[in-house]
């Protein structure tokens, strides 16, 4: 080996401190891009995060939006719900009511009915009970009187029609 004498004089050392130097400038530049594209890579990251951050407040205020229109959907439905019952419990006392009516018409009805063929019937009796009696008191008019019994009978009427006339 040779022997250089001095360490500035020995290109080995050269050598070496020119690879330090390039190691540290392009260390630098290289540590530089590196620390560039770890802080866009970090940007990324928290713009990533605040978005997904945004997104999260978004479907929670979605889905207390969600809840609540569900809420109301379902204090409607009770609200239908509900108000059918009463229609319907309203709807069936009506039915009820008018069956009652139409019941009480139909047996006024046929109480009538009744009424009037109770009356027809007293109607009839009478009129045969009056058909009868006239027929018996002509049969007994007929055996009994006489023609001088009829003679002084329209003499008597006919003697008694002045009163009547001065009386009505």
């Amino acid at each position: 080996m040779h022997d250089y004498g001095s360490f500035w004089a020995n290109p080995a050392n050269w050598v070496a401190i020119a690879t330090l130097i390039f190691i540290a400038l392009a260390g630098r530049k290289i540590w530089g891009a590196l620390a560039c594209m770890l802080d866009a890579r970090r940007e990324a990251i928290r713009a990533e995060l605040e978005e997904a951050q945004r997104l999260r407040q978004e479907a929670e205020a979605m889905l207390r939006d969600a809840s609540a229109r569900r809420d109301a959907a379902l204090a409607d439905a009770r609200r239908l719900l509900e108000g059918a019952r009463e229609e319907a419990q309203r709807v069936a006392s009506a039915a009820r009511e008018e069956a009652e009516a139409a019941a009480r018409r139909r047996e006024r009805m046929a109480l009538d009915r009744i009424a009037a063929a109770e009356k027809a019937a007293v109607d009839e009796v009478r009129i045969a009970a009056a058909e009868l009696a006239a027929e018996a008191a002509r049969a007994v008019i007929a055996e009994a009187m006489t023609a001088e019994t009829d003679a002084r009978l329209v003499e008597q009427a006919i003697g008694q029609l002045p009163a009547a006339l001065r009386a009505a």
